[in-house]
């Protein structure tokens, strides 16, 4: 029987309460925020979709594994557990464990980058962009055209441009590119799914040029989900092997844990080449800690060394697309311009769309991001100009190519009737959507401004 209502594939055993608070209360908790989603405190969110990085709920076996974990400072149990986890998912020997994603990216990019280096992606996102961009580097993205048209329907819109990766190689010189990234899922451009086919063929061409290729594996679950749904090679795979020939077509990975690992901290950085691998020790030894910990606990290591099976169950990854599609065609059905196909970890709506009034440097998204908050105590963020906008040579405004604002969606952690208050809301946001204004910034930092900046309305 084939059930329309799908129903979560768990048991809540635990809560935790929800303060509600009222939409006078918000507008004040908002403007002492700076009109900043990231300043505001937790406590005040009724729902929180700011992201999907280490907001999940672990399983009984995940807080089973904690109890067990093993907090020697040298080769660990809980350490060879993750290894093997690892390993078995990548096919890759050289394991280096990280606190978190960014800061493989830091080891990694930070060795590889430097002035005058350059890093091709299908769509860097901002941590990978600032780490790359802190080192002296150039971070240029190629994302294929479809990709760049949030309402059209196009099974693979994460996909590279391979012509354009080809044509940036020829333009810099293949000796000045420090490596391609494929970002599985393409979080910046709207959660969408690269191919297997893809893969394949950014590997053929970093191996035609002799081109470091590392996969940036944070969602690789959930895009071998689309690939299995959407991709006729893949159809008799399981979810394993689709990430598992992915991997194979790449020289490495760099993987936060806090997303498909199902844990609320860790990462680790994953290779081929046992001399890379080597000089990236040393460095994790000095700023993370012991290369068979790099930052994180043994409770940590076991967590993820079970998480990164759970992640491929069919049921648990059945219905966490499901539901995130639920809540994008739900939008869609409201007249709200969505990226289409709805991607695996989050709905992002096109706040350009939405806001047609606000002009772009007055960041449309950043005033979504407010109104859902004052209207219903939802928590977003913008990704759009606030976060990928830039001045050119003459100091001039240089929009993002999307203006977009992301609902990141924990795992594990919302019911349906949350998603339906969520939907509830953009249904007033509607009735009073002509009035809305723009807002400035007042303040920023020199990297990453979006988690910091200070906003004020205008006019």
């Amino acid at each position: 029987m084939n059930h329309k209502v799908i129903i979560e594939p768990f048991r809540i055993k635990t809560v935790e309460k929800i303060k509600m608070t009222t939409e006078s209360e918000r507008k004040k908790l908002i403007e002492k925020a700076k009109y900043n989603t990231f300043l505001l405190s937790a406590e005040d969110v009724i729902i929180d979709l700011l992201t999907d990085s280490g907001t999940s709920a672990m399983s009984a076996d995940q807080w089973a594994g904690i109890l067990k974990g093993d907090e020697s400072y040298a080769g660990a149990r809980s350490w060879y557990k993750m290894k093997e986890a690892v390993q078995n998912m990548t096919g890759y020997e050289f394991i280096l464990p990280t606190h978190q994603g960014r800061a493989a990216e830091h080891l990694l990019y930070g060795r590889l980058g430097g002035k005058g280096k350059v890093f091709i992606s299908n769509t860097h996102f901002d941590t990978t962009r600032a780490n790359i961009e802190f080192s002296g580097a150039i971070a240029i993205d190629c994302p294929i055209p479809e990709g760049l048209i949030p309402d059209l329907d196009y099974p693979f819109k994460g996909n590279m441009d391979v012509k354009a990766l080809e044509d940036n190689i020829l333009k810099y010189g293949k000796e000045n590119i420090a490596a391609v990234i494929l970002t599985v899922t393409n979080n910046s451009g709207g959660g969408q799914p690269a191919s297997l086919q893809n893969a394949k063929e950014v590997g053929e061409i970093c191996k035609k040029y002799g081109i470091l290729y590392i996969l940036d594996s944070c969602r690789v679950a959930e895009n071998a989900y689309f690939i299995k749904q959407r991709e006729e090679q893949a159809k008799d795979m399981t979810y394993l092997e689709i990430a598992q020939k992915m991997f194979s077509y790449a020289d490495g990975t760099v993987m936060s844990a806090k997303k498909d690992a199902l844990v609320n901290m860790g990462g680790f950085l994953a290779l081929k080449d046992e001399k890379l691998f080597e000089s990236l020790m040393t460095t994790l030894i000095i700023t993370e800690g012991f290369a068979t910990y790099g930052g994180l606990s043994g409770r940590d290591m076991e967590a993820i060394a079970i998480g990164l099976k759970e992640v491929f169950e069919h049921d648990y990854l059945h219905y966490r697309i499901t539901s995130t599609t639920y809540l994008g065609e739900r939008l869609k059905d409201m007249g709200v311009s969505v990226i289409s196909p709805i991607g695996g970890h989050a709905v992002y709506v096109d706040a350009k769309a939405f806001y047609p009034q606000i002009p772009v440097e007055q960041f449309p998204g950043q005033a979504l991001a407010i109104e859902l908050y004052k209207m219903g105590g939802i928590r977003a963020v913008e990704i759009g100009s606030v976060m990928f906008g830039s001045k050119d040579g003459n100091g001039n405004f240089v929009p993002a190519k999307m203006e977009l604002v992301r609902m990141a969606i924990p795992r594990r952690v919302y019911t349906q009737s949350h998603i339906d208050y969520v939907v509830e809301v953009f249904a007033e946001l509607i009735k009073h959507k002509d009035k809305v204004k723009g807002y400035k910034i007042v303040w920023e930092p020199p990297f990453l401004r979006h988690f910091t900046a200070h906003f004020e309305p205008v006019g």
